[in-house]
């Protein structure tokens, strides 16, 4: 059996592990509260795909700047500096419920700078990990880097929903503190090396991510694989409309629903970094994104408590073997001097599937109703994991999750 906390023997990662949990944790909160906000004063599916639109395209729209910056200015500057810019947003949430003005249009022009946050934090924080800890224990810190954000996402909603059933405030508040705490561990990290490129900044150097993603078949294959599955069989946008309307659970409840993915995800984990993936890695990474794809249609259906939430429960568990798997490949095939690159590019693929995908949910929800539209996604996924397996066989093929041996700094 692997040591499965052999990467926390590395102070400069547990400090970044806490911040990396602690700003999921409050984004978790804000999400909730958020959401749950604007659809119980609106009962409108289409703003729920608002929150998602306004805080992916910055993260589209940046996606040059934001890689060229975590690769030329510092990552954990970079991380650091955008914790903060959260913490400012969090806080403006906080005075507008404060003060009576929590509107629809004022909530999602301010999610619109929280996303230009989250862009430049995404491929930092994300390209910050490798400098961290010695090769040999990397892969097992990409596991725990992941349920850093996992376990953020059980204790996040459920903290959100807690805290927003005592008042919004409240749950904006604490979120905007978790957030100053995350910023001040991440400067406590010691300042790391990565090689950086010293060609100027010309065309070509700023759209290296895009030029490397492209030419390595493998790492286009299992980023755009998360990308579609997830964009069409997301149901996440969807939560409040079940516990509202479906369900009939509220708030809390939808913090539950919430944390539902987190929890099975976690325990998966727990599973990766004792018992790691060691060969057929490709074949594991096209099945457990089928599997997601059934676990969404099964909730889609369901109208009982339980079951709606083990079947979240089984979504956050495949997704997480797909995620991790992902991510080792993504991070083990990337020089470190276009990493951050890389990484912008590869936000820009998990916004899609995530923001990107709450908008299309939102917005098809509001047409065709919302149990058809997360059923019609789950089967989706189902297609995307059949497809994909055809069009990169390299990546089909993939056995161990290690460092390729064409690989160039």
């Amino acid at each position: 059996m692997e040591d499965r906390f052999a990467a926390f023997r590395h102070r400069p990662f547990t400090l970044y592990f806490s911040a990396r949990f602690l700003t999921s944790f409050a984004t978790q909160i804000v999400s909730v509260a958020v959401g749950w906000q604007i659809y119980d004063q609106t009962q409108n599916p289409a703003l729920l795909g608002w929150i998602g639109l306004v805080q992916f395209l910055p993260a589209l729209l940046l996606v040059i700047v934001t890689g060229i910056t975590a690769d030329r200015v510092g990552r954990r500057l970079v991380m650091g500096v955008s914790i903060i810019a959260e913490m400012a947003v969090a806080t403006t949430i906080f005075l507008l419920a404060l003060t009576g003005n929590f509107h629809p249009v004022l909530i999602l022009t301010v999610l619109t700078l929280f996303g230009i946050a989250r862009a430049f934090h995404s491929p930092a924080a994300s390209s910050l990990v490798v400098s961290l800890i010695p090769q040999k224990d990397f892969a097992n810190a990409v596991g725990w880097s992941t349920s850093s954000w996992q376990a953020a996402s059980i204790f996040g909603p459920v903290a959100g929903g807690l805290l927003y059933g005592l008042s919004g405030p409240i749950a904006y508040g604490f979120a905007s503190v978790i957030f100053a705490i995350a910023a001040i561990l991440v400067f406590l990290i010691p300042k790391p090396s990565h090689k950086m490129e010293n060609k100027p900044a010309n065309l070509k150097v700023l759209l290296g991510g895009f030029q490397y993603v492209w030419k390595q078949k493998i790492v286009l294959g299992a980023i755009s694989l998360d990308l579609f599955a997830v964009l069409l069989g997301g149901a996440v946008a969807l939560l409040p409309i079940y516990a509202r309307d479906i369900l009939e659970l509220g708030p809390t409840g939808l913090g539950w629903l919430r944390a539902a993915p987190g929890i099975g995800a976690v325990i998966t984990i727990g599973l990766l970094t004792a018992f790691p993936v060691k060969n057929h890695a490709g074949i594991i990474l096209f099945i457990s994104v089928g599997f997601f794809g059934i676990s969404t249609a099964i909730f889609g259906l369901s109208t009982l408590a339980w079951l709606s939430i083990f079947a979240l429960m089984c979504i956050g568990a495949f997704d997480m073997i797909s995620v991790y798997i992902r991510e080792v490949i993504l991070q083990l095939w990337t020089p470190d001097h276009v990493r951050g690159r890389v990484n912008a590019v590869n936000s820009i693929f998990l916004g899609a599937s995530n923001e990107l995908g709450e908008m299309r949910a939102g917005f098809m929800a509001a047409s065709v109703g919302a149990v058809f539209t997360v059923v019609a996604g789950g089967v989706a996924a189902i297609g995307i994991a059949v497809s994909w397996a055809f069009l990169f066989p390299a990546l089909r093929d993939t056995k161990k999750l290690d460092y390729p041996d064409n690989l160039q700094d």
